[in-house]
């Protein structure tokens, strides 16, 4: 665990809050400690829901929870508590975590889509329910969506056949894997990045409500938990693309299998370097015209509030080395690893999005229904903030480009209004129509943006 000043500590990607010595009740510890990982009202995150009477580590006991806040459950990412609360606290907590959720933790409210800003002649509602921890999308040729899953173990298939704007059907395809948060399409193949291996389900569009069987193309992945989950896509040179990213928050393996995306042919054959230097990307795509690779790249940690944005780069060939651990967003020596380096010897980002917004699933646009400006345009997903004094990110935005140089980067759908955040975007996509579909992992939904003119 590391101590990070007196305000936290960070294990796996969530932020402790050390503020429980103030609080009285089991509800104001677990708003100080466990919300920012398993949400204010109890609904998951980061970390698992505890609002939906599914547990994963044991019976919903008091002394079994007392157990887990104490000795935690390290290779899931859930830190010890032990000595950070007291006894009396983690009793306490015990207690709350006992108590039936309110309402709102069952259900999110229903007014809350009003609060979600989108530009002037658009409109956004719920294209699906019920998709737990929703991830990654990829769409077919007849508007079935495939939704990878993380704490699920799940991959869906959204079907919308009355062809009315929402899925009337929310199938599983597939259950019991392993945070199976990639999911691509490639002669008429689903392909599922799981965290150390890809599985191929044949013939996807005539069997994927019958629980299809797979086949494992690749089981020799890295089985890390920090930056283990893996995308994957498919590219336009018939190839899969997939990343490995840094066990760690910060760290050098530059000579190891971390920090780089790979390329693989179908079968899983020719597994090989194609870009380095790359923390945790956790979206890639390619151009509609060129055909190039744009991928976005999470920044690290424990540098302060605004210290360093996280990147959009390009990658227009294979073997260019984009930084990390020596240098962040193009102009930040790291502090340790920096020494000795220059950051001009890297690939600078095509944009800086901002500090600790976690940019996460990213897709041009290439429908008819947006406006003409909206032709090739990038849009991103961004996660949003876990480690920040004020929130930044929940939201998707609009990269402009000309060429490839960046004219702006703009808020585009926003899940973050008044502080309170009401949803954790996580990767785009579009039907036939030219609507966009967006993931939400936190509410377990899917969106749908229009052009209402």
């Amino acid at each position: 665990m590391k101590i990070r000043a007196r305000f936290g500590a960070v294990i796996s990607g969530c932020l402790l809050t050390l503020g429980a010595a103030q609080a009285e009740t089991g509800s104001d510890i677990y708003t100080a400690n466990c919300a920012q990982c398993h949400g204010k009202q109890r609904e998951g995150g980061l970390g698992p829901s505890l609002a939906d009477n599914v547990w994963l580590n044991g019976e919903p006991t008091k002394a079994n929870f007392t157990k887990i806040i104490s000795k935690g459950l390290v290779a899931k990412g859930m830190p010890a508590w032990e000595g950070l609360l007291t006894k009396a606290q983690i009793d306490q907590l015990s207690e709350f975590l006992l108590t039936k959720p309110t309402a709102a933790a069952e259900a999110p409210a229903a007014d809350d889509i009003a609060n979600i800003r989108v530009p002037k002649g658009f409109q956004i509602s719920v294209y699906a329910e019920g998709v737990e921890t929703a991830r990654s999308l990829v769409v077919d040729s007849n508007d079935v969506v495939y939704v990878g899953s993380r704490k699920a173990g799940k991959v869906y298939a959204l079907v919308d056949a009355n062809k009315d704007g929402k899925a009337d059907k929310v199938i599983t395809v597939a259950e019991g894997l392993d945070s199976p948060i990639g999911v691509t399409l490639l002669n008429s193949s689903l392909y599922v990045a799981e965290i150390s291996r890809v599985i191929r389900f044949d013939n996807i569009n005539q069997t994927y409500a019958n629980k299809p069987s797979y086949t494992v193309i690749k089981n020799d992945l890295t089985t890390d938990r920090w930056h283990g989950e893996k995308v994957i896509k498919a590219g336009p040179d018939g190839k899969l693309y997939i990343p490995i990213g840094a066990p760690c928050n910060v760290c050098d393996k530059e000579n190891e299998a971390y920090s780089k995306i790979y390329s693989m042919n179908p079968d899983g054959s020719n597994f090989s370097v194609f870009a380095k230097g790359i923390r945790n990307s956790v979206g890639f795509t390619w151009h509609p015209l060129t055909k190039e690779m744009w991928f976005t790249d999470n920044g690290r940690d424990e540098l302060g509030d605004n210290l360093p944005s996280c990147e959009l780069n390009r990658a227009p060939k294979a073997g260019l080395h984009f930084g990390f651990p020596y240098c962040h967003s193009g102009v930040l020596l790291d502090p340790e690893f920096g020494k000795n380096k220059s950051c001009s010897d890297y690939v600078a980002p095509v944009a800086n999005l901002g500090p600790h917004v976690a940019p996460l699933g990213l897709a041009f646009y290439n429908g008819n229904q947006f406006p003409a400006q909206y032709r090739n345009q990038l849009f991103v997903a961004e996660h949003g903030s876990w480690n920040r004094t004020q929130k930044i990110g929940y939201r998707v935005s609009l990269v402009t480009l000309a060429g490839n140089q960046l004219l702006t980067d703009t808020p585009f759908v926003e899940f973050l209004h008044d502080e309170n955040v009401l949803g954790r975007p996580v990767d785009v996509a579009f039907l036939s129509d030219g609507s966009m579909l967006i993931s939400d992992d936190s509410r377990g939904r899917v969106y749908r943006v229009t052009y209402t003119k």
